[in-house]
């Protein structure tokens, strides 16, 4: 589905109005459409982390709510698939570039579920005298799963890894698996450490994902380097991991040496990497090696 001229000048608009936001949260050029994957599921591109849906005869489903402007226009594609509304909702995380839309949906949308955690870190990063943000009225603590027509979808949590409160949605028979924002593809990540997160077991948690689900799995990204696609197989997720696993060593390298954080920081490229994208000023690899540093040198071991 395209776009109208009006619907693009709405985005790009918004777009603009909202950068020092975006930047914080991997913000995409406009460029609002669906894509078909298989079996009933796609995908929805438009500013903010991807969106993903199934539409059949007896289930809508979506996968994460962007902001507001690119909501409605996902809501309003999703009308002229199915006339039923959203059965519902799913928050990967808490993150308002991928949460924000929540209020867009709720109208026509029975149930929004997220992990346990996301309402109260919603809550938590929400700007001072700014409307409460729209929250889940379902949460689960380690899996909820449901079946919606002829496909059951499955929400796993695995442990902090991008945030504390981070959810993989898998759509089972169609092979499919929406990874939020544990999956940057091919660009510096954000890791929300205030809000839980963790590298070492973001490794972890790829790991565990990648063996999980069967090798034919496609794999959904939050995030992709601008001109690449959100849409992957496993070897995705290996990347990450590899590029998380090289992030770690390079901090624990400079501290064993006795560099600052500024110094280990301070790193232009990392090797085997050097093509990876930045959004400045908090999407670099400086940032990810700070982060990286504050979690090996944390007293408290997270």
């Amino acid at each position: 589905m395209s776009v109208t001229r009006r619907q693009f000048i709405v985005i790009s608009s918004a777009a603009l109005g909202s950068i020092p936001l975006a930047r914080l949260h991997a913000w995409q050029a406009p460029a609002a459409r669906f894509e078909s994957i298989r079996r009933n599921v796609g995908y929805f591109s438009g500013k903010g982390g991807t969106i993903g849906w199934l539409v059949n005869p007896g289930a809508v489903v979506v996968v994460d709510a962007q902001f507001p402007d690119t909501a409605k226009i996902c809501l309003d594609g999703l009308g002229e698939k199915s006339a039923r509304g959203v059965d519902l909702l799913f928050n990967t995380h808490h993150h308002g570039d991928h949460t924000a839309g929540n209020g867009v949906f709720r109208p026509r949308t029975k149930r929004i579920v997220a992990h346990a955690r996301v309402p109260e870190l919603q809550k938590g990063a929400a700007q001072p005298g700014s409307p409460a943000p729209v929250t889940a009225d379902a949460t689960f603590d380690k899996t909820w799963g449901e079946d919606v027509g002829d496909e059951h979808v499955e929400a796993r949590h695995h442990g902090p890894a991008h945030t504390g409160g981070d959810s993989v949605i898998v759509f089972q028979r169609a092979e499919v698996a929406h990874m939020g924002d544990l999956l940057f593809h091919e660009m510096h990540p954000f890791i929300d450490r205030p809000s839980g997160a963790s590298i070492r077991n973001w490794i972890t948690v790829l790991e565990t994902v990648t063996t999980a689900l069967p090798a034919s799995t496609t794999f959904i990204a939050g995030h992709a380097k601008p001109g690449l696609p959100v849409v992957h197989d496993r070897k995705a997720l290996q990347r990450m991991r590899d590029y998380l696993d090289a992030v770690l060593a390079h901090a624990r390298k400079g501290i064993a040496a006795g560099r600052s954080k500024e110094e280990i920081a301070r790193l232009e490229a990392l090797p085997g990497f050097e093509g990876y994208h930045s959004s400045p000023p908090r999407l670099t690899l400086g940032f990810v090696l700070g982060v990286a540093y504050d979690e090996l040198t944390d007293p408290a071991g997270r």
